[in-house]
């Protein structure tokens, strides 16, 4: 058999990091669930698995629940649904919309109890809650399953959030519960765990939209294949995802340094899907002002959206004056013998060597004293 897995939607999600382009951001989450449903095609897929999170929260506009509906039902096979730690199954929540119980191919998986298909077997695991200490997946005992059995689950996978215990997973849950392939959904990057005998029986096929800067391995969706009961999943990821979120970090330690990091934001391409932060930090050299305005003006004008941190520069120092009004002591004589170092080195090699660490003493000193 044949099924996609997707997860971890958030529609309505605010989007507040974007300022005025949170609308675009929004919009694009719809278009690429549009995106997800042509995968599912376009590959033969049997069903669809949605594993939590569909929605940003329980209170979003009920037009966005229809419009995902609208967008579900399209598929020609079913499309099966739990409800995550945003869009919990409580009352008055999305889940009460009527496109749900409209639509003949949809279904809400709102009880922990095996739903046996004609080609599987499916475990859901859905949450009522926001935040839980318990094994969401503790009820399944699937090793007796005469067909392949195929968990639905949104949580933490052990070992992922430092020690913080909310709906915990345990990494080997697919081997210990007799589970061909556990669809796991919480976490935004396609992440994959191998059981105990080094096949994969359990993944997150992550967010099909990249959320925000950071995000690794997002905007997927994941083609499953499974030859029948035991036989080893195949797991193909498809890309879905379209906004290109970048963050480029650069220590400015020499003058016109900044030049090649110009050359690189004229080179994004398409750059009307992307979204870039550029964090700068170290010495900002006289000559480099220019380039500093430069890159924010490429920023401003020619990404869908362009952030310029530049708070981590510091002005280049002066001359050696600085050197005199640091106090007595091992700092001071450390600055003043590099400076001599950069002055009488023999080699434009050794030279540049103390002329940057003593740079990276007048950053200490700036910083320090700040």
């Amino acid at each position: 058999m044949k099924f996609l897995h997707t997860s971890d939607w958030q529609i309505g999600m605010k989007a507040e990091s974007v300022g005025n382009h949170a609308g675009h951001v929004r919009e694009e989450r719809l278009e690429a669930a549009k995106r997800v449903v042509q995968a599912a095609r376009d590959h033969g897929a049997e069903l669809i698995v949605v594993t939590g999170d569909t929605f940003e929260d329980n209170a979003v506009d009920r037009l966005l629940v229809r419009r995902v509906g609208e967008i579900l039902r399209s598929f020609p096979g079913p499309v099966y649904l739990i409800p995550g730690n945003h869009d919990p199954l409580v009352p008055g929540s999305v889940w009460e919309h009527g496109v749900w119980a409209e639509a003949a191919n949809l279904t809400l998986l709102g009880a922990s109890e095996p739903v046996e298909l004609d080609a599987c077997i499916l475990y859901p695991c859905p949450l009522r809650e926001k935040y839980s200490t318990r094994n969401p997946t503790s009820w399944i005992n699937a090793k007796d399953a005469a067909k392949p059995a195929i968990g639905l689950a949104h949580g933490n996978v052990e070992g992922m959030l430092n020690g913080e215990q909310d709906y915990p997973i345990p990494r080997d849950a697919a081997a210990r519960l007799g589970l061909d392939y556990l669809a796991l959904g919480h976490w935004h990057s396609y992440s994959r765990y191998d059981g105990p005998d080094g096949v994969c029986r359990m993944a997150y096929a992550g967010t099909h939209e990249t959320t925000k800067f950071g995000e690794r391995d997002s905007g997927n969706a994941v083609i499953v294949e499974i030859a029948g009961r035991v036989a080893p999943p195949k797991l193909t990821p498809v890309k879905t995802g379209r906004l290109d979120w970048r963050t480029l970090e650069r220590t400015v330690d020499q003058p016109q340094s900044l030049e090649p990091l110009i050359a690189e934001l004229g080179q994004i391409a398409p750059a009307e899907t992307a979204l870039v932060r550029v964090l700068l930090r170290g010495v900002l050299f006289p000559d480099d002002r220019a380039a500093v305005r430069r890159i924010g003006e490429l920023l401003g004008t020619r990404f869908l959206f362009g952030m310029l941190d530049a708070s981590g520069l510091i002005p280049a120092p002066d001359g050696a004056g600085w050197i005199e009004t640091l106090p007595p002591g091992p700092f001071r004589e450390a600055a003043a013998k590099l400076h001599f170092q950069a002055a009488q080195a023999a080699s434009p090699e050794d030279r540049a060597v103390a002329t940057q660490a003593l740079l990276q003493l007048f950053e200490l000193h700036e910083r320090t004293r700040a």
